[in-house]
């Protein structure tokens, strides 16, 4: 696979210096084209041999574009804060927006590699690692994103020589580390998993680009029209290639009988029951997070619901019982422009809790297979393919010690038209109704299939759906705490990974 990159390919000074007025003037027409398009992001991996000539090609691309669209990333040892969340967090709140171009030194290959060569994972662990790499790159991919890897390299002898040069000149031995001389010493390794990386996740969507490295001339304008080309292509598609999905429901039934249809939406508590059963699960959840163990966990809890469910009052019922410094309640609405600039996933990624912390959703990640589904706020392949990328971002959580629990609040059209019509007639709860929750009531059954299909297609073992019967609003609220408390010891009674 790098055989090709160690021939010694060199450009003469002559042959350059003529290339690179055209090419810097074509690359800065196409960056401020992406800019004023504001489509896509461009995603630029860094990673191969140390001293093939990644930091001086980097700096020259600086040079040649506006470094002021450009963010320079560089994911070197993780902070205290990266090390709290789930490994992919670190990546996602680092993300340029549309319109603009982010170059990511130690990547997310960089550290599977560096586990691998170090024997601190196995190869299982690795294919592991590629593939999570993968569907992460196909979801920024789907969602427009054009994404450059390339690998930098050297031969072993190149190497040596290029390390060798630089300690003899005074002006550049600083620039030696003892990360450089100990690559030297595992070079061989290194070469190996890295073949086996670019083997494995090298995809028409997010190719690698092997670049020699050591004649600067040579990679630079390698590196420079390979970015060129990817970009003046990516800018004259106007649209992305049109899938056909299937849409069935995941489990069909001749009766159109959902599992929320089949809810028993007459359970309820008498005021007695339920005064002494919500005390008893608040001074739980309480007691809970208190607890020694809560230090290895994060808990996130997602509520979702019809209109008038009485989400509001389920959080208030749960926060009675907690330090406001304990917790953090996130309201999920229209995303902003900001976030719209965004992958959909990155909204709610830069909510994600450290260990010790508790963030509540209020509406969620779910809004796409729900809201956008029903409004046509996105196609049909969008929210599709959204059932696969929500599993494996709360896959993601789990496997990081988040303990996550997901609700459901029910109720019929009947309790909610009582609910809307007493909202309306008081002044305390008039401001939270609107023409759109009346608007609402008449897509029902869409939002009823919305609903089964969502919970059939992202109720897993590692992230169940938790069907709350809402009629009763004292019924639901003592059912989502007990749910709460019932996750945490359950997290608690698990040997640590």
């Amino acid at each position: 696979m790098f055989e090709s990159a160690e021939i010694g390919h060199q450009i003469d000074k002559e042959t350059y210096d003529a290339a690179v007025p055209e090419l810097r003037q074509a690359l800065l027409e196409a960056q401020m084209e992406l800019r004023q398009q504001a489509r896509f992001p461009v995603f630029i991996l860094i990673s191969g041999v140390e001293g093939a000539g990644k930091g001086e090609t980097v700096k020259l691309l600086n040079e040649w574009m506006d470094p002021r669209m450009i963010r320079v990333e560089n994911f070197d040892q993780q902070s205290d804060e990266e090390l709290a969340r789930p490994p992919y967090w670190r990546y996602w709140r680092r993300m340029p927006p549309k319109g603009q171009i982010g170059i990511f030194f130690g990547n997310w290959y960089s550290q599977m590699l560096q586990g691998r060569v170090h024997k601190h994972i196995d190869d299982a662990q690795l294919d592991q690692a590629i593939d999570s790499a993968e569907r992460f790159e196909r979801m920024l991919c789907d969602e427009g994103a054009l994404i450059f890897k390339f690998w930098f390299h050297l031969s072993k002898q190149q190497m040596k020589a290029r390390f060798k040069a630089l300690e003899d000149d005074p002006r550049h031995s600083w620039r030696l580390s003892p990360l450089d001389w100990q690559q030297s010493k595992t070079y061989d390794r290194f070469v190996r998993y890295g073949e086996r990386i670019l083997r494995r996740s090298s995809r028409d969507y997010a190719p690698w680009y092997v670049v020699e490295g050591v004649d600067e001339r040579y990679r630079s304008l390698s590196v420079g029209r390979i970015l060129l080309e990817g970009l003046q292509a990516a800018l004259k598609t106007k649209n992305r290639p049109q899938p056909h999905p299937h849409a069935a429901p995941v489990a069909a039934s001749i009766d159109n009988r959902g599992l929320v249809d089949s809810l028993d939406m007459t359970q309820s508590l008498d005021k007695d029951s339920y005064q002494q059963q919500l005390v008893a699960e608040q001074a739980r959840l309480a007691t809970l997070m208190r607890d020694k163990r809560f230090r290895r966990h994060a808990l996130v809890a997602v509520f979702e619901g019809n209109d008038a469910a009485g989400k509001g009052g389920a959080i208030r019922r749960m926060a009675e019982a907690l330090d406001p410094r304990q917790y953090r309640i996130v309201p999920i609405a229209a995303p902003t422009e900001e976030e719209r600039a965004q992958p959909y996933l990155w909204r709610f990624w830069r909510h994600i809790p450290g260990r010790g912390q508790f963030t509540v959703f209020d509406r969620s990640w779910y809004g796409r297979v729900l809201v956008e589904r029903v409004e046509g706020f996105c196609s049909q392949a969008d929210w599709l393919r959204a059932y696969n990328e929500i599993n494996d971002f709360e896959e993601q959580l789990t496997d990081a010690g988040v303990v996550l629990v997901k609700f459901w609040l029910a109720i019929d059209q009947q309790t909610q038209l009582e609910r809307f019509q007493e909202r309306e007639q008081n002044p305390l709860k008039r401001f939270k109704i609107t023409e759109e929750d009346w608007r609402n009531r008449e897509k029902w059954p869409l939002y009823v299939d919305a609903v089964n299909d969502m919970v059939d297609r992202t109720s897993t073992e590692i992230a169940p759906w938790t069907l709350v019967e809402a009629n009763d609003k004292r019924f639901a609220r003592v059912k989502v705490l007990r749910t709460i408390n019932d996750a945490l010891e359950a997290a608690f009674a698990r040997k640590p990974k």
